[in-house]
């Protein structure tokens, strides 16, 4: 593997990979939290996925232990898994390579193909969770507040939505502390979302993903020309 991918790089963005035998002792130093399936990890500068590609193949792994033998279960934790990893990168290159090779590695788990619905809904979990963006200036490469969305399952197929800003998330260690204005106010007053959503099950997300698509005039070309007419949630498209 190589550890630079140009000098300019290097200058420019101090851009250094971190080497995978490295990686793994790290995530070994907590290691019960990388085989946790909930678990949430952030990687402020995520690069290609050196980390959160090995979180999520750790993740899995406790995805199969846990629920090998319950095909059902085993397809929404696997997403579960997709949805709380979370990464930041200042590249436009490398945010596209981490958010493919982290699909690759949950569609392969699974043998999903490019039109199946729960392969749909996981790249959309990635585009919302894998932010193109600096983690200094907590801003988008587009000038806006980071925002990320925490996922919850709730059990039987349904998973639901809170987003919450970066810059106030960070700032959680000082709300705690003994001399700070906010202490004596605790964490879900001062930690409220910007938005709660209703719970929804995988496929709705695939909606989700098409309007993502028409807003920013992306298209799908690799999908069926029905596929987006087969979805139950079509008229969100519409909206």
């Amino acid at each position: 593997m190589n550890l630079i991918k140009s000098k300019r790089r290097v200058a420019d963005h101090g851009e250094v990979f971190t080497p995978p035998w490295l990686v793994e002792k790290m995530l070994d130093l907590v290691k019960g939290e990388t085989e946790r399936i909930d678990s949430r990890f952030l990687e402020p500068a995520c690069g290609s996925g050196n980390f959160l590609v090995p979180v999520l193949q750790r993740k899995l792994a406790a995805v199969e232990v846990k629920f090998g033998k319950t095909e059902f279960e085993r397809r929404h934790y696997s997403l579960l898994a997709v949805m709380c990893t979370y990464g930041i990168e200042l590249l436009t290159d490398n945010i596209a390579e981490c958010r493919a090779n982290m699909l690759e590695v949950f569609a392969d788990y699974l043998n999903l193909n490019e039109t199946d619905e729960l392969y749909l809904a996981a790249s959309y979990v990635l585009s919302q969770n894998l932010v193109h963006g600096d983690a200094l200036t907590m801003l988008t490469h587009d000038g806006q507040a980071i925002t990320f969305a925490e996922w919850g399952y709730l059990g039987k197929g349904k998973f639901q939505r809170r987003d919450f800003r970066f810059d106030v998330l960070t700032q959680m260690s000082s709300f705690s502390q003994e001399c700070s204005l906010f202490a004596h106010l605790g964490k879900h007053e001062v930690f409220r979302p910007l938005k709660a959503y209703p719970w929804v099950v995988y496929r709705y997300l695939v909606c989700y993903l098409f309007k993502r698509l028409r807003k920013h005039n992306h298209t799908a070309d690799h999908l069926p020309q029905d596929a987006m007419h087969h979805m139950p949630c079509f008229k969100f498209l519409l909206a």
